[in-house]
């Protein structure tokens, strides 16, 4: 009898590692030149920035970070170096299962971050990198308006304003037919909730409605169920 629930407890110990195995992200990497400082491994958790493991570097520059997921999610890798500029120190990247390797330097901690291993990464820089023509758009126009040579056209002004007004439906249309196109990853739904919430609710619908039973069922998903169903309730 001690013997078979010995056995019972041993299967249910090797099926629990099996799982946290199936969900653990491992965040690794080197910062070159880092000498000294702390790293953080990040994520907002109820709207609010918590640490979720530290380490603190001294004299060397590699790093590894071990975590359970329960749903592929944004993470940031923060690093404090104490040189009282706060700037070009955060990395943002989306998180999933898996092995992720980061890669970059003290000086341009932000600006040279190299990552791989996460499928939902990749996808998302290639938003951004789609988005980035809207982003450059938005600051030529808001740079025109402060030009002093329209202070006193409101023909121009107003003409400007408009531009402003497509480049942002273009850019809304931009992010709803990437997340329509990426229905299989969890960056469709983060973008629908993050990025372009505020469009038409028929077509977010469309966006959830598209997605795979898997990326339905995860955090960004859910949180779009939600949003589509209180815009529904607020217009009924």
């Amino acid at each position: 009898m001690k013997k078979i629930i010995l056995l019972s407890l041993i299967g249910l110990f090797v099926a629990s590692c099996a799982t946290d195995d199936k969900n653990t992200m491992v965040v690794n990497g080197s910062i070159k030149g880092l000498k000294k400082g702390t790293l953080y491994l990040q994520q907002l958790q109820d709207s609010t920035l918590s640490n979720l493991d530290s380490l603190e570097v001294n004299g060397n520059g590699d790093f590894s970070f071990s975590t359970v997921l329960e749903n592929p999610d944004i993470f940031y890798l923060y690093l404090v170096k104490n040189d009282n500029n706060d700037i070009n120190d955060r990395i943002t990247f989306f998180g999933e299962p898996g092995i992720i390797t980061i890669n970059t330097s003290w000086n341009l901690f932000e600006n040279k971050a190299e990552v791989s291993g996460s499928k939902s990464n990749e996808i998302l820089q290639q938003y951004k990198k789609g988005m980035s023509r809207y982003n450059a758009k938005d600051l030529e126009l808001l740079q025109a308006r402060f030009n002093p040579k329209y202070a006193n056209d409101s023909l121009a002004i107003d003409s400007l304003l408009k531009l402003g007004d497509k480049n942002l439906y273009r850019s809304y249309a931009f992010g709803l037919n990437f997340a329509l196109n990426n229905k299989d990853s969890y960056v469709a739904p983060y973008i629908a909730v993050n990025e372009v919430a505020e469009s038409n609710v028929k077509y977010l619908d469309s966006i959830y409605k598209m997605l795979t039973p898997e990326v339905a069922e995860s955090k960004y998903g859910k949180q779009l169920k939600l949003h589509i169903e209180e815009v529904k309730k607020k217009k009924s």
